[in-house]
């Protein structure tokens, strides 16, 4: 059955319209992914893609500017990325821009995100290379967060541990919360603390009080410590008391020698010490001069009286009693 005019015209219509839908967008595709426009190329070298693909994004600072254009394996630690910048981008971008890879947001599509530089630098040229800086990754974020979990986890249970060994009384601080007696003895102890600080700041007032008189010149302690001349005094004082120390050893030295010589039998006070002949005769000998003293007394008493001499007293008598009233 042959097909109307309409039909065909009909067909026409709809394959030039495919055509050109197909047309716009492979174009836009296209353009999105700088296969048409004018660009240049930049470099980077990343230790970890991170599974970054050919055809993924490339933004400066958050706004897109190109795509990945291809990925090189150097090395087992370095492969270099290759991007297709737009060449309106070239007259923005410093040397000193630093690129990294992040992810167009929580869990889509990884890109590189380019950090303008701090300062003055040259811009970028085809075939540049720029720095990288590497970001943590979401698997390395979940993985910290993970061993973070573990250890809250490890430490909620330890916790839980010491507060049950608390409430059963169990250690010094479980006998402090769970004791009273304990308690009341600490807080005695506490208060007893307290008063004692008391009592030292009392005393130290009394202290610096103390020490503040010794300032005054008429203190004795104030005069000793200020006055240099007095100081001289005591030091001299002290010195002499030395030497006297010294003499006075050895003068105890020397009558230690000397009582050794009387208690060895030598000299004539050992002799008096020890001979009882000689204390006998000196016994006598004293007897016999009292005895001689009383008769001479007895004798001087009979002159007195006697009539030849007794003229002679009476005058020294009245002698002396005239010099006593002259006095």
């Amino acid at each position: 059955m042959e097909k109307s005019a309409s039909e065909k015209i009909r067909l026409g219509l709809f394959v030039l319209i495919g055509s050109v839908l197909l047309i716009l967008v492979i174009y836009m595709i296209g353009n999105k992914q700088n296969m048409f426009g004018n660009t240049f190329t930049l470099n980077v070298t990343f230790n970890n893609i991170r599974g970054l693909q050919n055809g993924n994004n490339v933004r400066y600072a958050g706004i897109s500017i190109g795509t990945v254009k291809d990925i090189e394996m150097i090395n087992d630690t370095t492969i270099q990325v290759g991007m297709l910048i737009d060449n309106k981008m070239q007259k923005h971008i410093k040397k000193n821009s630093i690129a990294n890879i992040g992810s167009d947001g929580l869990v889509g599509s990884m890109i590189i995100n380019i950090v303008p530089g701090v300062g003055e630098a040259p811009y970028v040229k085809s075939g540049d290379e720029l720095k990288s800086f590497s970001n943590a990754a979401t698997s390395d974020m979940l993985n910290t967060l993970n061993v973070t979990n573990e250890n809250a986890a490890l430490l909620t249970e330890q916790l839980l541990t010491i507060t049950r060994s608390i409430n059963g009384g169990k250690g010094t601080l479980g006998r402090l919360l769970n004791d009273t007696i304990m308690g009341d003895n600490l807080n005695q102890t506490v208060i007893n603390l307290k008063y004692t600080s008391t009592d030292a700041q009392l005393t130290m007032r009394k202290l610096n009080a103390l020490v503040a008189t010794f300032d005054t010149k008429e203190s004795v302690v104030g005069t000793l410590l200020g006055d240099s001349l007095s100081g001289a005094k005591i030091r001299s004082v002290l010195t002499h008391l030395e030497n006297s120390s010294i003499e006075i050893e050895k003068t105890a030295k020397n009558l230690n020698t000397v009582a050794g010589r009387i208690n060895d039998g030598d000299g004539a006070i050992n002799y008096l010490s020890t001979d009882t002949t000689l204390v006998h005769q000196l016994q006598n000998s004293m007897k016999n001069v009292d005895e001689g003293v009383a008769k001479f007394n007895e004798n001087m008493e009979a002159l007195k009286h006697n009539f030849l001499t007794r003229g002679y007293f009476k005058k020294q008598e009245r002698q002396k009693e005239k010099e006593e009233k002259n006095n």
